[in-house]
């Protein structure tokens, strides 16, 4: 049984990356939602290193998931391209969620190869994009790419988060032992070649991240993920009742790929004391079957 290859974003040299690019795009895609305090930072630091400096990446979007804050401004006058996440794909609807701003980050960008990375994070380096693109760039084999990373916390480090630890890599062990080496399956740090994540359905909320790990073993084979050490990052650590509708939804997808049917679509969270939180499912197709995605990318012509 394969298992991902795991590297360090250090052994990675920026300029030996930078001479193995060539003719290769890559684009940074940054999701977010009410993040004026963060964004701005990551996407200045992004532009500076990465393209002023360092021609490594082509292109920054940030997918602006229906703020009520300055986030859009922060992040354009930083340097990115702006998406309003309701602009895109209208046919489809009105969704939301951190699954729908993938999808339409990677249907607003346009380079071969593609990387997200979380708007929330404090203390980003751009070790966190070159260490990811390092096995992209360097090794043909390697589609899809996850980082992994400590997460200190009121000055003691930790490993996967609390959903991660309790939910995700359990089921993943036990239902897909192929992933079972995957530190930290719901980290926001990831990115594969665009001819991987086009032909991928993308779950609209927090489901997203394992559902994608086990669509890309069913598809494509553990042997083309990687997984690549970041070091440390820090981001905000919340409260453990808002992890209660997120490790439904993480449960709910995985289990859905387990066994469709066994779960319900929809159902509702009514913890004690707290708000109920209703749970739905939904995904968005493969872009490989959207024709306006077709119309953009001419080697999907049929």
């Amino acid at each position: 049984m394969s298992s991902p290859r795991t590297h360090v974003a250090s052994a990675f040299d920026l300029d030996e990356l930078v001479g193995v690019k060539g003719a290769t795009t890559v684009s940074v895609c940054i999701p977010a939602r009410n993040e004026e305090a963060t964004v701005g930072q990551i996407v200045e630091r992004i532009h500076t290193k990465l393209i002023e400096t360092r021609p490594l990446v082509d292109e920054i979007i940030v997918v602006d998931d229906h703020s009520t804050d300055r986030t859009a401004e922060e992040a354009r006058s930083a340097g990115a391209k702006v998406v309003d996440a309701s602009q895109v794909l209208v046919e489809f609807g009105r969704g939301h969620g951190k699954g729908e701003a993938l999808w339409k980050s990677l249907y607003a960008s346009s380079g071969d190869v593609v990387v997200w990375c979380d708007a929330d994070v404090r203390d980003f380096s751009t070790r966190f994009i070159s260490g990811m693109l390092g096995p992209l760039l360097t090794d043909s084999s390697v589609g899809f790419v996850k980082g992994f990373y400590e997460r200190p916390v009121d000055g003691h480090v930790r490993g996967g988060g609390r959903v991660t630890e309790l939910v995700a890599r359990p089921l993943l062990t036990m239902c897909f032992p192929e992933l079972g080496e995957i530190v930290q399956p719901l980290s926001g740090e990831y990115g594969g070649r665009r001819e991987v994540l086009e032909q991928l359905p993308f779950v609209e909320g927090y489901g997203v991240d394992i559902a994608m790990l086990i669509d890309i073993v069913n598809r494509f084979g553990a042997q083309t993920i990687a997984q690549v050490d970041l070091g440390e990052r820090i981001h905000r650590n919340r409260p453990l009742h808002e992890l209660s509708p997120m490790a439904a939804q993480v449960m709910q997808a995985a289990m859905r790929r387990i066994q469709p049917g066994l779960v319900p679509d929809a159902f509702t969270l009514s913890p004690p004391d707290l708000d109920a939180h209703k749970i739905s499912y939904a995904e968005r197709p493969a872009l490989v079957t959207i024709e306006s995605y077709r119309q953009l990318h001419p080697r999907l012509a049929d």
